[in-house]
């Protein structure tokens, strides 16, 4: 049943349209190693903050050490704490009409659509670990760089961070709120699962996109470090492309990431520390996480629409939930509040086993695909075996959503992408489904982006048919009305899944994944997700 409210569409985009830049980064990246231009008035005028009791990802203290640069640890997750992080909404503008929201969301989603499918086509810097096969394996890079050292003996609570809508400035994305440098400076970074690498616009910026504050400058903060191109870590990007020479030993590591949509970002691969809210038994205190890989990043361009950088969640090695890995284990979660609640509610993302969501009594799992030869190594992938409308399977062929040897096809989970998207001529299948199981609400059949749409004026309780997604091993994941249908105005609601080309992938969209608590396990390489009201987790 969907019961009628009246609502704006507030957009749950959790990361991505990417940063950007071309020829020119190859053309001026020199600067940065012959000289500093004076930067303008992008400095913070935040004031600092002293914290005490550091939690560490590595021990290195120099670019130039390799001591103590891993951050993968395969300890029992038993021992591990949990980061707790508050995903706040901002509700859209009022002025605002729903079906425009839609309409730029489709609109970015296409986008974001694009460059996924690119990515997998060209797997050009992306794919880490096939790189460094090339060179040296992941397990050699992680040898050479040393074991982590441990935080503070006795340390227990959760950090809290703030992430919130980025409606209110021109993006449907969430931004979390992070504290970097020495002193602490407060930027605001888009939250993505389909990327890895940690990034944020410094200073000097030669082409960067507007944000909202200043620039973070490197020369303002003590614990800023280069990573030298002789540091193994330095293996885990991929320079400018073609490379640039190294003149000296020291010389710091270039980067240079893609997104696939034209979109990248280059620079100077660094550490640096990042402090966070730590909260326990009901108080909060900060701390600082030192030698946080991440890109300095002086040519960028994308839409970020205020934002200072990117903090990556995907499954490559060099995204921030990898990094915690040492700390927290191998998992982590969130819980997206609906679309309907108030704009002071959060959402919540957590670093590290969360008892409460292991001993629910609706918690599924489906399995998590690795080892797949072409496959992005940055993807959740899940194998769905067939789509449930209104209680019956439809007649999808299985070989529809198989990952193809070509490395296209196959379903992701996302959190980046708003509705969710399936691969033609699976959309069609299940979109004539939806037409002929809706009964008694006459059909608007020139209403824009999304179809099926229904007139239901005068209609408190609309009844529309049931959804579910069966996995290959058997998992189904049921979703309620309003995760797949959306109201567009006072009387007219609309299928939300739309559909991409036949060799482009299947995503399941944050839209739907509204009110489920989801969690991404890489130890056990599976897929959770349990139905909750998540402005109670």
């Amino acid at each position: 049943m969907l019961v009628r409210v009246s609502l704006g569409l507030v957009v749950l985009f959790l990361s991505i349209s990417y940063a950007a830049f071309e020829a020119t980064a190859r053309i001026h990246y020199d600067r940065i190693k012959t000289g500093n231009p004076n930067s303008n008035s992008n400095i913070s005028s935040l004031a600092g903050i002293e914290f005490p009791d550091h939690m560490i990802f590595n021990a290195v203290s120099s670019s130039t050490s390799t001591d103590g640069c891993s951050y993968l640890n395969d300890d029992d997750d038993g021992s591990k704490k949990i980061v707790k992080l508050h995903l706040k909404q901002r509700q859209i503008d009022s002025k605002t009409e729903p079906k425009s929201s839609v309409l730029k969301s489709t609109m970015r989603d296409s986008i974001r659509i694009q460059a996924l499918h690119t990515r997998v086509i060209e797997k050009k810097n992306q794919n880490a670990i096939s790189r460094l096969n090339k060179q040296s394996s992941l397990k050699q890079v992680i040898e050479k760089a040393g074991a982590p050292e441990s935080y503070t003996d006795g340390f227990s609570g959760q950090l809290v961070a703030t992430l919130e809508s980025g409606v209110s400035l021109g993006s449907g994305e969430y931004f979390i709120d992070v504290f970097i440098g020495t002193p602490p400076k407060h930027f605001s970074l888009i939250l993505d699962t389909g990327s890895d690498l940690n990034w944020i616009q410094c200073v000097p910026c030669y082409d960067c996109f507007e944000q909202t504050g200043p620039y973070y400058d490197p020369n303002e903060s003590s614990s800023y470090r280069n990573i030298s191109c002789q540091d193994p870590r330095c293996n885990l990007v991929s320079p400018p492309d073609p490379p640039l020479p190294f003149k000296t030993e020291n010389q710091t590591c270039p980067y240079y990431y893609w997104y696939g949509d034209s979109s990248n970002t280059t620079g100077d691969f660094a550490v640096e520390t990042f402090t966070v809210n730590l909260t326990s038994n009901g108080n909060s205190e900060f701390k600082p996480v030192e030698n946080v890989m991440f890109g300095c990043g002086h040519w960028n361009r994308g839409l970020f629409h205020g934002a200072a950088g990117l903090l990556g969640l995907g499954r490559g090695p060099l995204s921030f939930a990898s990094q915690l890995q040492s700390l927290y284990g191998h998992s982590f979660s969130y819980c997206l509040v609906d679309r309907n609640s108030d704009k002071n509610v959060s959402s919540k993302l957590i670093f590290g086993e969360d008892k409460s969501l292991l001993n629910h009594p609706n918690l599924n799992f489906t399995s998590l695909l690795t080892g797949k030869e072409n496959s992005v190594d940055t993807f959740y992938y899940v194998q769905i075996k067939s789509i449930l409308v209104g209680g019956d399977i439809l007649p999808i062929p299985e070989e529809t959503w198989r990952l193809s040897t070509d490395g296209t096809g196959g379903t992701i989970v996302d959190s980046g992408t708003t509705l969710s998207y399936f691969a033609d001529p699976t959309y069609k299948i299940i979109k004539e489904a939806f037409v002929n199981k809706t009964k008694g609400y006459p059909l608007l059949k020139d209403f824009p982006i999304l179809n099926p749409c229904y007139n239901v004026s005068g209609i408190e309780n609309v009844e529309l048919p049931d959804f579910g997604i069966e996995f290959l091993d058997g998992a189904v994941w049921n979703f309620p009305v309003e995760n797949y249908f959306i109201w567009l105005e006072d009387d007219v609601v609309c299928l939300a899944i739309l559909g991409t080309p036949r060799s482009a992938l299947s995503i399941i969209g944050n839209y739907q994944q509204q009110n489920f608590h989801i969690l991404y396990d890489t130890k056990k390489s599976r897929l959770g997700y349990a139905p909750m009201k998540c402005a109670d987790v």
